[in-house]
Order: C-alpha cells, then structure tokens, then sequence
C-alpha cells in the first residue's frame, strides 16, 4: 500500500514536512478514483474516509489534517483553533504536530514556512483568492516571524488556464503584474499563468518563491485531478506540518 506524493521543492529546514498527493492509490471509483481525499465531491463516505485513513497511515502524519470547508475566499485560520463549523481557504501554525491542509484540483496550493521552520502555513489560492487579496493575507500572517519562502504546489498551468476578458481585466487592476502573465487564447480569451502570477506577488513582497511550471493539474490526467477537465472528479490534498 503506497500513496505517492510531490514533495515540496524548496529549502526549508528539515523540520517541516510538505507535499501535494496524487490522485492515485486509493480506493475511490470512477470518477473520483482512486486517491480523493474531499469529502463535499459526492464522492462514497467510506471511500473517503478510507483515502483518508491511508494517506495518515502511508506518511505517518502526527495528527488528522484540519480539513478547512473552503470558498475561494481569504479568511486564513490558526489551524489547532479551527472549527469545521467555519470557512476558510488557509490556515497555520507553530504548534509541531498540527498538520496543515488544503484541496485542489486546478488552483494553486501555496505553502509558506519561516526560513526557521518555526511557523508554517497553506493557502488555497485561485484566480478569485488572488483578486481578493489571498498572497497578500497569507504573508501578513507570517508578519513577525523574519525571513519567509514559499513553494508552489501542482496546479493548472499556463497553456490550459483560459479565462475570459473581465477575469484577466480584474488580475490586471488587483495585481498589476510587471511581467507577462497572459497569452491570446481562443474568441477572445486569453491564457493565465497562475503560478507566475502567484510568484510574482510573493517575489516583489520580498518572499523566496520556488515552483515547478511543468506540474500542470490539467494536462497530466495520470497524476492529478482537474476541476476544468472533468468537473466530476476528485481532489489533491497539501499538507504542511513541523515534526517534533
């Protein structure tokens, strides 16, 4: 029984364990097979709670995942405060053992850590989150913890995001991105690199930003799931947390 993971790309101290899972090695059916870890995809129960049940036994995890009830919007929690009765598209802590988590099939996971791996955090972080102000909020709340770096997870890439004009307007005005994140797509849509747009926030807020741009949620149907691809269909799950 194995359930195969990305491990975070960046050079946290070893403290800090962060990965994104793939969609395999569960025992989810089609259309959620086989790894889905959400539990609000019409998915069967027990199938999820058996995803579930693996993936903390495969990786050891120090505690259950809080499982955040997110809405593409920007409340960020303090993870071992969170109750399931709220909603909210991050959390973090500085609590060792406390692990972490967010959802995704197509938006960006972003993880954060202090370069002491004093303080972690995930953020789920899509083109609403964005324009709302997601990045901003999830930096704020690492204000006094010094130097800060991030990794970006697996998520839909820059040949496969298409959004229409009013979308890419309101990335424009909220943004305001020095570099080119946008490419002409098909009757008059256009094309947005998520992971740039992403990265270009942390990086002129003086934030240590490391991605890999080929892990695409959309083109790799072997790996990921997509929400673009096939809106019935399962989810990844991130997961952040320091060891003891």
């Amino acid at each position: 029984m194995t359930v195969d993971v990305i491990q975070a790309g960046w050079d946290a101290p070893s403290r800090v364990q962060a990965f994104t899972t793939l969609r395999s090695g569960g025992v989810s059916r089609s259309p959620y097979d086989t790894l889905n870890l959400a539990a609000h995809v019409e998915d069967d129960p027990a199938s999820v709670a058996a995803n579930r049940a693996r993936l903390r036994q495969c990786w050891r995890l120090p505690a259950e995942p809080v499982w955040l009830k997110q809405i593409h919007a920007t409340n960020i929690v303090q993870a071992e405060r969170y109750s399931a009765e709220r909603t909210a598209d991050g959390s973090h802590t500085r609590k060792h053992g406390v692990v972490c988590a967010i959802l995704t099939a197509d938006c960006l996971p972003l993880f954060l850590c202090s370069a002491d791996g004093a303080q972690v955090g995930l953020f789920h972080v899509g083109w609403k989150g964005l324009v709302k102000g997601m990045v901003d909020r999830a930096i704020n709340s690492f204000a006094h913890c010094g130097k800060t770096i991030a990794w970006l997870g697996p998520a839909i890439g820059a040949d496969a995001f298409e959004i229409g004009q009013e979308v890419k307007i309101a990335l424009e005005q909220s943004l305001q991105p020095e570099v080119d994140c946008f490419q002409p797509g098909h009757q008059g849509k256009w094309l947005a690199d998520l992971s740039a747009l992403v990265a270009h926030e942390l990086r002129r807020r003086n934030v240590a930003c490391d991605y890999d741009a080929t892990l695409c949620t959309y083109t790799d149907q072997a790996r990921f799931f997509s929400y673009r691809r096939s809106q019935r269909c399962g989810r990844m799950a991130s997961l952040i947390w320091i060891e003891d």
